[in-house]
């Protein structure tokens, strides 16, 4: 289906982008050959590696390619927005007036697309922000009150996120000084052996209780029993359908963590709330490590108080966030009330180095301090 997709955005571009350009037919024929190899990138690399998840090539390159994508996405998107107000102009203010606006849509939508993608690239790749955010929990123990939680999310240590940049995601969540560290997925892109050095800053991660994981869909697709052992080594402890007590004071935490639905198909159990939760304390507060956000309203029936997923990338992109809604029950970026239960989606600390492009959905490295609850007529605040 990916190939599919982008198979007919070359095919819409040859038809409205290329045809229609005012240059030498030899101009056409290269950028034509241009949008085919990049409508192909992912199929090339699948050809090459042996898979499409991880581009092992040079920083520069694996930079430059990913603007190409990026750029072609756009410009397809922008060309197809273009025909849209076309014919939106054509039924409105009649054939003449739609002529005089169709040469424009070409240049304008090539110019928009190059310099936004090169903007969207930069923002993907940078070091992300801290996101600072209190979690009212109804009957939260004063023991609790103050607790706070780390969590990073879809780091894809790959290529393009490597060990420098790595080194300074570790060193901004050491600098909270928080108590517990949770890590809900897609680690790494890449095998063991090409990410080896690329990981190893993650063993410097240091919190009061240590750090928590969960695997993403991202680790089955590269040998997860090797992962497993590897992030094993480096003191991230992953649980797997199953949960970490953390006694504080007169009362204590449950940390449950589910695998993910893609485990099915590389010989792995999926994700079990019930088995993660049984024999789990019922009185303490449940936090649920979950990759994916979907199932909310069945994870908030069973108890639990918040769910931290990443997944979505938080849409990346301002505007399509609506299309990753129905393919995530509704769920994409940010805090959500399911009944009783706080769901919150993040942005993801990086993201897939195949499309790797933000605008106005910046990266996060995301801090959550939880606070007792109390009832107003908005509904649950902080007390």
């Amino acid at each position: 289906m990916f190939h599919i997709a982008f198979t007919f955005a070359f095919f819409y571009l040859l038809w409205r982008f290329v045809l229609p350009l005012p240059v030498a037919r030899g101009w056409r024929l290269f950028i034509s050959i241009l949008l085919l190899v990049v409508s192909k990138v992912h199929w090339i690399n699948d050809a090459l590696y042996g898979n499409m998840w991880s581009f092992e090539a040079p920083y520069l390159v694996a930079l430059f390619v990913g603007w190409l994508f990026c750029a072609f996405v756009l410009l397809f998107l922008l060309v197809l927005l273009g025909d849209g107000l076309l014919l939106l102009v054509w039924l409105t203010r009649g054939r003449q007036t739609r002529n005089y606006f169709a040469p424009w849509v070409a240049p304008v939508a090539m110019i928009l697309a190059v310099v936004t993608s090169i903007i969207g690239v930069g923002n993907a790749v940078r070091v992300p922000d801290v996101k600072h955010i209190e979690v009212p929990i109804p009957d939260l123990p004063a023991s609790l009150d103050g607790f706070r939680l780390v969590q990073l999310t879809d780091t894809h240590i790959s290529r393009l996120f490597p060990k420098k940049w790595v080194n300074e995601v570790v060193a901004r969540t050491n600098a909270l000084s928080p108590d517990l560290i949770l890590f809900t997925g897609d680690f790494i892109d890449g095998t063991v052996g090409d990410r080896i050095a690329d990981v190893a800053p993650l063993a410097d991660l240091r919190a009061r209780f240590g750090v928590l994981g969960i695997p993403g869909n991202h680790e089955y697709y590269f040998d997860y029993t090797k992962w497993r052992e590897r992030l094993a080594r480096l003191g991230i402890q992953l649980i797997e359908n199953s949960h970490v007590e953390l006694p504080l004071g007169d009362a204590g935490l449950t940390i449950v963590g589910v695998t993910d639905a893609a485990a099915v198909g590389y010989g792995f159990s999926g994700p079990d709330l019930d088995v993660a939760l049984h024999g789990a304390p019922k009185t303490w507060p449940i936090v649920l490590m979950s990759h994916r956000p979907e199932g909310a309203q069945d994870n908030a029936k069973a108890g639990v108080d918040l769910q931290l997923s990443g997944h979505t990338h938080g849409g990346m992109i301002a505007g399509l966030t609506h299309l990753g809604r129905f393919a995530n029950q509704g769920f994409v970026s940010g805090m959500y009330e399911v009944g009783d239960m706080r769901l919150y989606v993040s942005n993801g600390t990086a993201l897939w180095m195949g499309f790797p492009i933000r605008l106005g959905v910046p990266a996060e490295i995301t801090e959550f301090t939880l606070r007792v609850a109390v009832a107003t007529g908005r509904g649950l605040d902080v007390e």
